[in-house]
């Protein structure tokens, strides 16, 4: 039986179709759940550019970087087998990155968002008009210098991701979407995730994209969001693509301690650690970046700078943005996940926090 205030809750619907009718939002699906239990997906909009399909309950989303935490949890899985330390430099598994000021980078600095790395190469743009392999990027970063000393600030750093998925396979012998299904996704009967795919789906939804001026690539071409390219490129850091109901799911992993229907992904301390404050205890950190952000490994948590969790959220609190116009978060206080997937990034901006308020005011 649902926990939710179903009246209230029918509020979300009436938003999006009300942006939805305006023009002012292409289209987007919501599931949230309480208790564990998942309510069903509201659906609204269409999910093609050129096309009248509707968004539905299994649209398939590109989520952009919902994708790092999940990247962090194959790290952490590392870390618990023993093959890895969080402290452990980031050129113990690639001894090409110790360059440029790089080489007390470790592990940790990666999945707080305090390594020194820019969020993208410089080249991104012309990397990906190229469709150059993600080995190209790699490299690239590997050359880069950095812009800060390690641990004195946050930056948000999409490479730091990249460098993750890279010991990854380097530890595992496989590339990382094959690690991510065979460790995460097949376990816990994950249909319609993936971190990239080879054989494109109907059910896929575009990304509205908002002209030429994105970094991510420009409307219409062949290497942007929507691109063949693209959606199998497999970046670490924002390209798995997925459905409400199995982003519901994987967020229950982490309310369930990392564990669903018997299926033990992570341990219980593992998954734990994964949404502790990280950032704020870093002895070195400057105290704008302190007071500003907390991160947790691959989590962005509750606090001043995550307002796309509206402003009901509990101070327990985490979860993840993405550029596509996505956001999951969990509040461990009210036992509620909420999963907003929308393929419009410019009406997601307020819509994410309007929804998330929408949900936690249905609570009796």
């Amino acid at each position: 039986m649902s926990r939710f205030d179903q009246r209230r809750l029918e509020r979300v619907q009436e938003l999006l179709t009300e942006d939805v009718e305006a023009g002012r939002l292409m289209g987007a699906a919501v599931q949230v759940s309480h208790e564990g239990q998942p309510e069903a997906p509201i659906v609204a909009g269409r999910r093609r550019l050129d096309a009248a399909l509707s968004v539905e309950p299994d649209t398939i989303f590109l989520v952009a970087s919902i994708t790092k935490p999940i990247v962090a949890a194959a790290v952490v899985k590392l870390l618990e087998e023993g093959h890895l330390l969080l402290d452990d430099p980031v050129t113990r598994f690639v001894p090409e990155f110790g360059v440029n000021g790089k080489e007390d980078i470790v592990i940790r600095h990666l999945l707080t968002h305090t390594s020194g790395l820019p969020d993208q190469i410089p080249e991104n743009r012309d990397y990906r008009e190229n469709k150059r392999p993600l080995s190209d990027f790699i490299t690239r970063i590997c050359e880069l210098p950095i812009s800060f000393v390690p641990g004195t600030h946050i930056s948000y750093q999409s490479c730091g991701i990249a460098m993750l998925g890279e010991i990854c396979e380097r530890v595992t012998e496989i590339d990382l979407a094959t690690y991510l299904k065979t460790t995460i996704f097949d376990p816990l009967g994950l249909k319609d995730t993936a971190l990239k795919l080879t054989d494109r789906s109907t059910r896929e939804s575009d990304v509205k994209i908002a002209g030429e001026g994105l970094t991510h690539g420009g409307s219409g071409t062949d290497f942007d969001w929507n691109s063949d390219y693209w959606r199998g490129f497999g970046a670490p850091w924002g390209g798995m693509l997925t459905t409400v109901e199995e982003m519901t799911r994987l967020l229950l992993l982490f309310r369930n301690g990392g564990a669903i229907d018997n299926q033990r992904i992570l341990s219980a301390r593992s998954a734990a650690m994964m949404v502790e404050d990280h950032t704020s205890t870093l002895p070195d950190l400057a105290d704008t970046d302190r007071r500003g952000q907390r991160w947790g490994l691959g989590w962005r948590l509750s606090g001043r700078q995550a307002g796309m969790f509206g402003d009901l959220a509990s101070p327990e609190s985490f979860g993840h943005g993405g550029a596509t116009g996505t956001l999951a978060w969990v509040d461990p206080a009210e036992d509620v996940t909420c999963v907003i997937f929308t393929n419009d990034p410019d009406a997601a901006g307020s819509l994410r926090g309007r929804i998330s308020n929408l949900v936690l005011s249905a609570l009796p």
